[in-house]
């Protein structure tokens, strides 16, 4: 059987977790707890869009076939996870300013999912939207 705990057992990236079990379950917890945070924000978000947005809600009544869409536009436009610290592992220049290592930088995700220069009306809840799968609700890699 393949499972979550099996696969880092498994995996020579997380392998060694298994040593110290504090860093081990702390990573099972925040997996456990992430999933739900993000799941939760999502959804009940979703339900207050499609109240907000009765003309969205009437496009998924006539075609459910936009389920999948209006998902991922739920969670552009909710990003359940607004934001992300990370620490600089090396000196590295973004956009004409440099950040050193070991300074710490906030990932704004939600700022990325509502910019009108990669996202078309980022400010319209838009289940049909032209790739809607376009946004930086989880990041985009580390």
């Amino acid at each position: 059987a393949f499972d979550l705990i099996r696969m880092l057992q498994a995996d020579p990236n997380t392998e060694n977790m298994v040593d110290d079990p504090l860093l081990y379950m702390g990573n099972i917890m925040l997996l456990i707890v992430g999933g739900n945070d993000t799941t939760r924000n999502s959804m009940s978000g979703g339900v207050v869009f499609l109240n907000q947005f009765p003309d969205e809600m009437a496009k998924v009544r006539q075609n459910p076939d936009l389920i999948p869409s209006m998902v991922s536009e739920i969670i552009r436009y909710q990003t359940p996870l607004p934001h992300m610290r990370r620490t600089a592992t090396r000196d590295v220049e973004l956009n004409g300013r440099k950040i050193t290592k070991g300074e710490k930088v906030v990932l704004w995700f939600v700022s990325g999912n509502y910019d009108d220069a990669v996202i078309e009306r980022p400010n319209d809840f838009w289940i049909d939207r032209p790739s809607v799968r376009n946004h930086l609700s989880f990041g985009a890699g580390i």
